[in-house]
């Protein structure tokens, strides 16, 4: 089984506003509501690539009961921790240009973290959880360190989805996955990767201090692939992209439903490259149509990484 693990889930609520004007009254045309969350995203994706899955996590308040049914209405199981507050929301504001307003979370307590623990201390071996997101302000900042430490003894495989700072705090640590951007990618060796090249060394990096796979997304540079040895890159399609609200997490979800279907690296790779691809084409999440109507359009070529 697949869980998913949202810290600080959103309710994402995007207008389409003509000639936004700051200060003054303004219309919207047409606006949309979405459960969101980096886990919650690679759920509802997974859900839509035929993968059954479980999202942890935890919710609060009104918003917290909209994003509990309207993955019921998905079909999508549920084990969330229930929290005093209410569960945030972000705002994307689509105009002349684009403008995002995340709301605060609710205060997490010290129990209410060790329940989720201990949730995830009830995976078993074989079992996958993929923790997405960054670690909330009023969360203890180990989090991550301490759910890594839990999948390691029970012989779960983590999937590490998250920040920059989050990441630094488990690396060394055994992971499945990592899938950091060239800009993330950067901030987590303090430098800059703006090259294939750059890229393709960091992410050797990533995988000899204990990632088994990593994906390191570079934009319309398309993506790379690095795992014990080997190597692979990845362009993307062609196409408007139209959402750039979770795409990295598509490209988890494409990833996962592909290698436990077939377990073969370089299929997921490229189902993660058009997972991917077709969110940034969609106004939500892909469909698995589109993803497979892209992979056709995806070249994966073998890398001779003992080059880099």
């Amino acid at each position: 089984m697949i869980y998913t693990c949202t810290l600080n889930p959103s309710v994402d609520y995007v207008i389409h506003v003509e000639d936004f004007q700051a200060g003054g009254l303004n219309r919207g045309t047409k606006s949309f509501y979405y459960p969101g969350g980096k886990g919650i995203n690679v759920s509802r994706v997974l859900n839509r690539l035929e993968i059954t899955n479980t999202a942890l996590g935890f919710l609060g308040g009104f918003t917290g009961d909209y994003i509990q049914k309207e993955l019921d209405s998905e079909s999508i199981n549920h084990q969330f921790i229930q929290v005093d507050g209410t569960t945030r929301v972000n705002m994307k504001m689509k105009s002349n240009e684009e403008t995002e307003i995340n709301g605060p979370g609710p205060a997490i307590s010290k129990q209410q973290q060790e329940q989720l623990l201990e949730k995830i201390g009830e995976l078993k071996q074989g079992d996958f959880l993929v923790a997405a997101g960054s670690v909330p302000s009023t969360i203890s900042s180990d989090f991550y360190v301490k759910a890594a430490e839990i999948c390691q003894q029970n012989g779960v495989e983590l999937v590490a989805d998250t920040s920059s700072d989050a990441l630094r705090e488990i690396v060394g640590k055994e992971v499945f996955l990592v899938k950091p951007n060239h800009h993330e990618l950067g901030e987590l060796f303090d430098t800059t990767v703006d090259s294939f090249e750059d890229a393709v060394h960091y992410a050797k990096k990533l995988n000899e201090q204990g990632a088994k796979h990593v994906i390191v997304s570079m934009g319309g540079n398309g993506a790379v692939y690095v795992s014990n040895g080997k190597g692979f890159q990845a362009n993307v399609p062609d196409g408007v992209v139209k959402n750039t609200v979770g795409s990295g997490d598509s490209m988890v979800a494409g990833f996962l439903s592909a290698y436990v279907k077939t377990g073969e690296p370089e299929e997921a790779f490229r189902y993660a490259v058009a997972s991917g691809s077709a969110t940034a084409f969609s106004d939500d999440l892909c469909q698995k149509q589109d993803v497979d109507s892209l992979l056709a359009n995806i070249t994966v070529n073998p890398l001779d990484i003992g080059r880099y």
